[in-house]
């Protein structure tokens, strides 16, 4: 039961102090920037072949499925087509992001940690959450809704492209955007931000943790990123029951 409470409330934890730190000593917005482009910009190139990948896996299942139950991947296009803004095209960025970057936020925090740099940071009047932790936050409430767009786009190419060279059809009608609404790309900005906000932050937990030597910084960083993606699969479940109790 702890190791769960812990699993919950350590993000919020940290999300209260980095706030309040936020508040009281400011943001360094050069190093927010910096941090957007360690997340956003050397992650881009994983999320969006990851994706390509994706879109590809999953119009052969759209095809597959067509062939059994309507016979043309024309008619379950659309359906698969909003499936992918609304569920998968977030949640898989995310979990991409969460394995490059919530894995170099820990790994890097953690080898602060146990070469006594935080210690040096708050003896020279820092704040380790508003100078260490707030621009990782900041770049990932910015950054993964980015990649989560890219990342889509790929997908929907690479579908496209897939549906057209390999199975023969008109590859645009999984574009058809007939079943997509203002609610699925809310749901899909909601899942992408919320995982945005969670990854830094379960990389932070898991790095200001970290005790010991390079055994510790390993753990830390296994740690970081098994939390950061079970905490984008959990906010992708919230997220959708939420819209399904409101019947959005």
């Amino acid at each position: 039961m702890s190791a769960v409470l812990s699993f919950f409330g350590a993000p919020a934890v940290m999300l209260a102090r980095t706030v309040r730190a936020s508040v009281r000593n400011g943001v360094p917005w050069r190093e927010s920037l910096a941090q957007l482009h360690e997340l956003g910009g050397r992650s881009v190139w994983l999320v969006m072949s990851g994706m390509a990948f994706f879109g590809a896996v999953l119009v052969t299942i759209a095809n597959s499925q067509a062939r059994r139950f309507v016979g043309n991947v024309a008619v379950l296009g659309p359906a698969y087509f909003e499936l992918l803004i609304r569920e998968l095209g977030p949640v898989m960025s995310a979990l991409l992001t969460a394995s490059r970057a919530g894995a170099s936020h820990a790994a890097e925090l953690s080898t602060m940690s146990v070469n006594e740099q935080v210690e040096a940071l708050e003896m020279s009047a820092g704040d380790p959450h508003s100078d260490l932790v707030a621009p990782r936050v900041v770049a990932g409430v910015l950054g993964v809704p980015l990649l989560s767009v890219l990342g889509t786009i790929a997908a929907t190419l690479s579908a496209v492209a897939v549906a057209g060279f390999a199975f023969g059809v008109d590859g645009r009608s999984f574009m058809d955007p007939r079943y997509v609404d203002a609610w699925d790309i809310l749901a899909a900005l909601l899942k992408a931000a919320g995982c945005g906000l969670y990854i830094p932050l379960a990389a932070a937990v898991a790095g200001l943790r970290a005790r010991g030597g390079a055994e510790a910084v390993g753990e830390a960083t296994t740690a970081g990123v098994v939390a950061a993606s079970l905490g984008c699969l959990l906010i992708d479940l919230a997220v959708s029951l939420a819209f399904h109790l409101l019947r959005l």
